[in-house]
């Protein structure tokens, strides 16, 4: 009966222990891997900064968009950039001119 007893006195002493030590754990995975976790943290960031890289893309071909926009306005008319433009849309080419076609879209 000594045995059990000694046995119990240890166990009450080192329960404590464990249940720190399982807290510590339980804190430690989801620190880690929860939803709000390191893990989640990297793969957010690495979001973040592709959708910057898209958005940076966006932006500077609307900036030559607005630019071309800008050129082709009644209050400065480019005539190099008008004469592109009607010869791409209406398909016109002089004759004395070489056409040379290739696939890339407008």
């Amino acid at each position: 009966m000594g045995l059990f007893l000694d046995l119990q006195a240890k166990l009450k002493d080192s329960l404590w222990l464990i249940v720190v030590f399982l807290i510590f754990i339980y804190f430690s995975f989801y620190t880690i891997n929860g939803e709000r976790g390191l893990l989640r943290y990297m793969y957010l960031s690495k979001e973040i900064k592709y959708a910057q890289e898209i958005a940076d893309k966006y932006s500077s071909e609307k900036k030559l968009l607005e630019q071309k926009v800008r050129l082709l306005s009644s209050n400065s008319l480019d005539l190099d950039m008008l004469e592109e433009r009607t010869r791409v849309v209406l398909n016109y080419a002089a004759d004395d001119e070489f056409v040379l076609l290739d696939n890339i879209s407008e």
